[in-house]
């Protein structure tokens, strides 16, 4: 007995007990289902079935009763004969390179979207779905925070990774858009352990320079920090340099900035989301404990690596305590708390914006330049530059309505 493959296609508006109903047909046949996909866009299904069926006796009965079925339900129903070499073909495809995706700005526009898809035809590389990761933008109400996110899950061989990530960064850089694109593997779904810079990416300010306003030597301190955010200088020449500065200044204004540090729009709502899946946090900055420590207790945080200021006598020295806390110490620290998480360094992720974050950005399984300088985007893997600090969940492949549930 020769078995035969089909494919249903099942489309119409959405109802309850349509895929009970179908499958139960099939049931009385004994057919096989070989896969299965659903898509739901504004209540209208698209539902397919591909499945083996006995003798062309059965097939053609449970192609009739499927049809009635469909008619009784008020869809419309499509069946492809799938020969069996294409069958085994489509197989085969399941050992493909998998890769996502993830498209991000306030609004999403056609031409966005379709630059991005033509570089993924011009590489032969298939689309096999598309996921909505925002809730749906109001037309009539003005969002105060607009976001909009997209998720494709391609396959396909990539011979030329960097070529791919070039093309997306032009159109990231013409259209105002980020794109981020990462390999679809086991780590991508199982991170767990996240780590921030803190000036400029947790909080909208670089505090040494606020600290060097108030000590009247603000405009010296704001040209070595751009500097050596740039790369243009050594960190720690930088630090020594800004930290001497700052001699004589009051410990009372530590407390003064540090209850009025201003968080990063969407740092909380990613942060309380991260815990709420179990993620472990940290923050590994070049900036103060002081202040680490203040926004430990006030967002959460695991763990805090950063600067310790030295002061006598109510005064800032112009000193610190302990090792400088530089680009490769942040990267050192993040490899010390996946080992003591337990926790696999390609499972990691990190997030920064200056150029002493990049040995922690490339080390980490996902680097990510939150609105960064154009050297630190040119080198990490992943870039936000368009929305808050809570585009991070999308491109862990987050729904807002899984995001949502923390409130």
């Amino acid at each position: 007995m020769t078995n035969e493959i089909f494919l249903l296609n099942i489309s119409g508006p959405d109802k309850p007990g349509l895929t009970s109903s179908l499958t139960g047909v099939l049931t009385d046949y004994g057919a096989k289902i070989l896969d299965i996909g659903q898509a739901n866009i504004h209540d209208t299904l698209s539902l397919g079935f591909l499945f083996e069926i006995g003798s062309k006796k059965k097939s053609a009965a449970v192609l009739k009763d499927l049809l009635f079925k469909a008619y009784e339900l008020g869809v419309k129903a499509k069946f492809t004969p799938i020969s069996l070499e294409d069958y085994e073909n489509w197989v085969n495809l399941q050992g493909k390179d998998r890769y996502i995706i993830t498209i991000l700005g306030e609004k999403l526009s056609a031409e966005q979207i379709s630059q991005v898809t033509k570089v993924l035809s011009d590489k032969n590389l298939n689309i096999d779905a598309i996921k909505r990761l925002t809730g749906r933008i109001s037309l009539v109400k003005e969002d105060e925070y607009p976001r909009a996110s997209i998720q494709l899950s391609i396959r396909g061989q990539i011979d030329n990774k960097t070529e791919l990530t070039e093309k997306f960064m032009q159109i990231s850089h013409d259209l105002d858009v980020d794109i981020a694109f990462q390999e679809d593997n086991i780590y991508r779904r199982n991170r767990r352990l996240v780590c921030f810079d803190m000036d400029s990416t947790l909080i909208q300010t670089e505090v040494i320079d606020e600290l060097a306003e108030l000590a009247g030597v603000g405009e010296q301190v704001k040209a070595i920090t751009e500097s050596a955010m740039q790369g243009e200088i050594d960190f720690n020449e930088s630090f020594k340099k800004r930290m001497k500065l700052l001699e004589g200044l009051s410990e009372e204004v530590l407390q003064e900035v540090a209850v009025n540090l201003p968080i990063t729009k969407g740092a909380k709502r990613l942060i309380d989301t991260l815990k709420k899946y179990g993620f472990k946090t940290a923050i590994l900055s070049g900036g103060f404990t002081y202040f680490g420590h203040f926004l430990q207790k006030e967002l959460g945080i695991d763990y805090v690596y950063a600067n310790q200021l030295e002061i006598k006598d109510g005064v800032l020295t112009g000193g610190y305590l302990g090792e400088i806390v530089d680009g490769n110490k942040k990267a050192e620290y993040l490899k010390e708390i996946a080992k003591t998480e337990g926790i696999d360094i390609r499972q990691t992720i990190a997030v920064g914006d200056g150029a002493n974050d990049l040995p922690m950005l490339s080390l980490a399984g996902l680097g990510i330049a939150f609105h960064a300088k154009p050297t630190v985007k040119d080198n990490a893997q992943s870039s936000i530059s368009s929305i808050g600090l809570d585009g991070v969940l999308y491109l862990l492949g987050y729904h807002d309505r899984h995001i949502d549930l923390i409130d």
